[in-house]
């Protein structure tokens, strides 16, 4: 018996190619292409524009770039083992904080400056999603009006306007990346050089974002269509052999995704253990109807918004519906035997499932920034659905022209109107709270931007309104204790911390905070009693550690905070507090055998490096410190530069006090500070 030839999985039959069942594109539509793609980069930066005058919001922003001390390090050697070896914000994307790193090292502390990049980047994955279809499918329009659609519409919003998202369109781009690399290695001659570009796209991209764990299943379905490559193969083998070779084929890559999740999880497992009460029923219930509603957005975006409470419990009716619906589509699909919509929908569904909340993550229902990517399929099944649907119509290219034309315009401008929303903290979480329904996050949010703005009252009453919601809000009532202490409500600031403590015992915030309001009402032992549990929660706690030190300051115990800031000191030498405290103690310390000239100049040199020499309190004490070891032109230069700084921010008592020392150093007098109990709290 002849022994049948042997098909390599990479390559066609001979004198084939897989490029036969795709629809030719007319040669010489080089000008097209460029036009298409600067159309694309255009239209990406009319809708999002208005984002480069935006600034930080009070959602992640601030863990991610505006209050991260990792990140204000700008991009180093030491930085860029720190990503790899930290988490941030509860996830392990190294990448995406190198990002933020390199535009903390270009334009500081500059939001828009790092807006610009994350729409750049979207246009930039936008593109290449323009290529990626292009080469796919070989078709042109359609290419382009699915990247379009990818590029503006107002579900992009959250992805592109939000800072903290970075990970998404930086991901994405390296998602479009790992396609065109599959495209490639599938239609040109086996390369192992090629397939290793495939699985290091991979891995960087989910070095952006976890998210994209389940690409190795996507570029099985690629197989199926438009690649074809089930068909050409079938001339010598079964479908299910077929199916098991392009398995094994995707074995590494599925390797390099397994370790994604694998880390993932290990860097969300606080966020997750914080959501273990949500039993699995109403997640599963939840995920049904979260595809339902995601769908719905995609069709009319309305009413969108950064954050949707999930709720206790969903109406029997609501999932049922969902179940039905999603069943109806899957049915249609299957009827019609059409692989781009089998191949669009389950794009769709399974490029979800990391995210959908059977692993529920933190406490939102869903999110917009979610159907980045998946929707993509959608966006497929419809185009090439509607193109199809009316393929023997003699008018349809202008009728269909002037239909993509319309959609896109639409969608611009209700994303450019959804984006004005994200221009500051306060417009973001009041359209929320206008969107959405019981909303305690958006009320705690909106709470803390009243509370930036110093409007006191305003933000206490947003947090009461959380509260009515959800009363075991922990990090609410903590809010509310901070706001009642600005207000100099010290009772009821020690109430909310001490309602803090009970929910979480643990939120060493609480204790400290609860140790200033005690200490404001004169409780000094209990106050020391809060920082003592404290320091038991976290014993190399430099926080706890200055907070004694400062303690011990206020009751008059000068040895005892000079002893707590040098322990501060030998876990951290560069802590600014301590640096700051304890260069004030041995410059002016009433006793002598507390006074350490040298030690005390060094000290407050390192503080005033850390602050940027602009703390006017900081430059006094290092003058302080020069005329305790005699160097008084010094200590007169320096204190006068901290009285201009003092001077110019409005500071009248620093003003007061530096005028009077400089009198003293121009006497030949260093300070002798009786008053070191109230510096802590100056």
């Amino acid at each position: 018996m002849k022994r049948r030839a042997k098909t390599r999985l990479r390559s066609p039959p001979a004198g084939k190619s897989l490029k036969e069942n795709r629809p030719a594109i007319p040669p010489n539509q080089t000008f097209l292409v460029s036009g298409i793609c600067l159309f694309l980069a255009a239209i990406t930066l009319i809708v999002f524009s208005q984002t480069f005058h935006y600034g930080f919001i009070n959602y992640d922003d601030g863990a991610y770039v505006s209050e991260n001390a990792a990140i204000q390090k700008g991009l180093t050697l030491d930085g860029i083992g720190w990503a790899f070896t930290h988490t941030l914000a509860a996830n392990w994307h190294p990448l995406t904080t190198i990002s933020l790193m390199l535009d903390y090292q270009l334009y500081g502390l500059n939001a828009g400056a790092y807006h610009l990049t994350n729409v750049l980047l979207h246009a930039i994955a936008a593109i290449l999603l323009f290529f990626v279809l292009k080469e796919l499918t070989g078709t042109l329009w359609r290419s382009a009006f699915v990247a379009a659609m990818f590029a503006v519409h107002p579900l992009r919003v959250e992805s592109v306007a939000w800072i903290a998202e970075r990970k998404d369109v930086l991901g994405g781009v390296f998602f479009m990346l790992t396609l065109w690399a599959y495209v490639r290695y599938v239609r040109r001659p086996f390369s192992i050089a090629r397939y290793l570009l495939v699985a290091l796209l991979l891995a960087l991209g989910l070095m952006c974002k976890p998210m994209l764990v389940t690409l190795p299943f996507l570029l099985l379905l690629l197989d199926y269509w438009p690649l074809n490559r089930f068909d050409k193969l079938h001339e010598t083998k079964s479908y299910l052999s077929i199916f098991r070779r392009l398995l094994l084929e995707k074995i590494p890559l599925l390797v390099i995704s397994a370790l994604g999740c694998v880390a993932a999880l290990m860097a969300q497992k606080n966020a997750v253990a914080l959501v273990t009460d949500i039993g699995i029923p109403l997640r599963i219930s939840n995920a049904l109807v979260s595809y339902l509603i995601l769908i719905g957005q995609m069709f009319y975006p309305s009413r969108l918004a950064v954050y949707y409470p999930l709720a206790a419990h969903l109406p029997a009716w609501e999932v049922a519906g969902s179940v039905l619906f999603l069943l109806a589509i899957s049915a249609g699909i299957l009827y019609f035997k059409k692989r781009y919509l089998l191949v669009g929908w389950l794009w769709y569904l399974g490029m979800l499932v990391p995210v959908i909340g059977l692993v529920q993550v933190g406490s939102a229902a869903h999110a917009d920034r979610y159907t980045y990517l998946p929707q993509i399929g959608l966006y497929l099944a419809l185009t090439w659905g509607i193109a199809e649907l009316f393929s023997g119509w003699p008018y349809r290219r202008p009728v269909l022209g002037l239909f993509a034309v319309a959609v896109i315009a639409i969608l611009s401008i209700a994303s450019f109107d959804q984006t004005a929303y994200w221009r500051d903290s306060e417009s973001l979480w009041n359209h929320t709270i206008a969107c959405t329904k019981d909303n305690a996050v958006a009320r705690n949010n909106l709470g803390m931007a009243f509370m930036s703005e110093g409007k006191v009252a305003e933000a206490i009453g947003q947090y009461q309104k959380a509260l009515e919601i959800e009363p075991a809000y922990t990090l609410v009532h903590f809010n509310l204790g901070a706001a009642y202490g600005q207000k100099g409500d010290w009772d009821q600031a020690i109430e909310q911390y001490q309602k803090t403590i009970e929910l979480q015992p643990d939120y060493l915030p609480a204790h400290n905070n609860l140790a200033d309001a005690l200490l404001h009402t004169g409780q000094t032992d209990k106050a020391l009693q809060q920082l003592q549990e404290a320091f038991k929660l976290s014993p190399k706690s430099t926080m706890v550690c200055d907070n004694i030190g400062f303690l011990f300051l206020r009751t008059g115990q000068i040895n005892e905070a000079a002893a707590q800031f040098e322990k501060t000191l030998e876990m951290d030498p560069n802590d600014l507090d301590a640096c700051h405290y304890l260069a004030r103690i041995l410059a002016t310390s009433p006793e002598a055998g507390m006074r350490k000239g040298p030690r005390a100049i060094e000290l407050a040199r390192k503080a005033n490096e850390l602050s940027g020499g602009k703390d006017p309190d900081i430059v006094n004490t290092l003058s302080a410190a020069y005329a305790n070891a005699g160097q008084f032109p010094d200590a007169i230069a320096t204190a006068q530069l901290a009285l201009q700084q003092a001077a110019g921010s409005g500071d009248n008592v620093t003003v007061n006090q530096l005028q009077a020392e400089i009198a003293l150093y121009r006497e030949n007098l260093p300070v002798r500070d009786s008053s070191l109990a109230n510096i802590a709290s100056h």
